[in-house]
């Protein structure tokens, strides 16, 4: 038996269910280990995984937002010379089907440039309207210097030519790059979506071909505010992991019930009074919660941590407020800065993937 799997000689009823679930699971092969899942090893008493080495989850969100431009292969190159632990990135659908990357369901005018270098004078119609071919055409490698956009990212720099790329193209990349980086996919779909992408079990379907396909299924998280797609995901791919997505604030609440009594995000599961939000995402069969990080508080990350949930709050750009949840014990971190977050990561003492 391996190291990472040896037994210790007491029963294991005395441990949580977390560290239970830790001894009777072999260590992922392709996973990297949340620091839930070494704390619970270490809990069992048994051998830690030489895995737990590379245990916080260094995510950069859309490849390195801040440092290129988001969703192009050259932010997700960045990103795997930065040494990131997970890319980050969405998907939607387009009209033929194919699965590529981007973070607004329809083309966004700070972002997208015509076939003659025009920016967008509006927002364009849903990719969901467009062939791949057609899509292919728009340019997305700068902000719009006029937009209020361009002014939160400063330090991002424009790579003129970048094109809508596929889910596919990524995973080419990263197979090219010879590094074992992971990717954390979401699905861009609403409550409200309608006709403008496919319908949840469609959505899932396609993403899971493409992951499969790829042979990256050992290397993917597929993630979403929407949990209809999750749920779709945990049953038709079960060796899939979901994390489910959530937001409460002013301009936008996934949590918050309608006059249902149910938020319409969570794929019909109810929030009721007796019950938590990590409660509820383990009920949606997620392994990982990720909030927007001003969410989350201590006694619900220890709660989300005793349910067995890693848990990865999105999207911190601050090296302060990086730090204090470090400190707190969250298990990795979304950031637009992964420069900054390894330099937290190291005045902290942890692991550098």
């Amino acid at each position: 038996m391996a190291e990472a799997e040896r037994r210790p000689s007491f029963g294991v009823r005395s441990l949580t269910g977390f560290a239970r679930r830790a001894l009777r699971s072999p260590v992922p092969q392709m996973a990297v280990l949340t620091l839930s899942h070494c704390r619970a090893y270490a809990l069992a008493l048994i051998t830690v995984p030489a895995s737990c080495a590379v245990a916080f989850d260094l995510e950069g969100h859309r490849g390195a937002r801040g440092l290129a431009p988001e969703n192009t292969l050259a932010a997700f190159a960045l990103a795997i010379d930065l040494g990131v632990t997970t890319i980050e990135t969405d998907v939607v659908i387009t009209r033929d089907d194919a699965v590529v990357i981007s973070h607004n369901p329809s083309l966004n005018p700070d972002l997208v440039r015509d076939a003659d270098g025009r920016w967008l004078a509006s927002p364009g119609p849903p990719i969901r309207a467009l062939s791949l071919a057609e899509l292919r055409v728009y340019d997305i490698g700068r902000i719009n210097p006029t937009s209020a956009y361009s002014r939160d990212f400063a330090l991002q720099k424009p790579r003129d030519g970048e094109r809508f790329p596929q889910l596919a193209d990524l995973f080419t990349l990263a197979k090219t790059s010879g590094k074992p980086v992971r990717f954390n996919i979401e699905t861009k779909i609403t409550p409200t979506s309608a006709d403008t992408t496919p319908a949840p079990a469609e959505f899932a379907r396609r993403v899971v071909d493409v992951v499969r396909g790829a042979g990256m299924a050992e290397r993917v998280t597929i993630q979403s505010f929407d949990w209809r797609t999750l749920r779709e995901v945990s049953r038709i791919a079960p060796d899939i992991p979901t994390s489910c997505l959530t937001i409460q604030s002013t301009h936008m609440d996934t949590v918050k019930p309608d006059a249902s009594g149910a938020s319409p995000w969570h794929g019909g599961l109810v929030l009721d009074a007796s019950e938590s939000l990590p409660a509820l995402v383990k009920a949606a069969g997620c392994r990982t919660w990720s909030m927007f990080w001003r969410n989350l508080g201590s006694e619900q990350l220890r709660e989300a941590h005793a349910l067995g949930l890693a848990v990865l709050p999105w999207t911190v750009n601050d090296a302060a407020d990086m730090a204090r949840l470090v400190d707190m014990g969250v298990d990795g971190i979304i950031t637009d800065y992964p420069n900054r977050l390894r330099a937290v990561m190291a005045s902290k003492g942890l692991a550098l993937p």
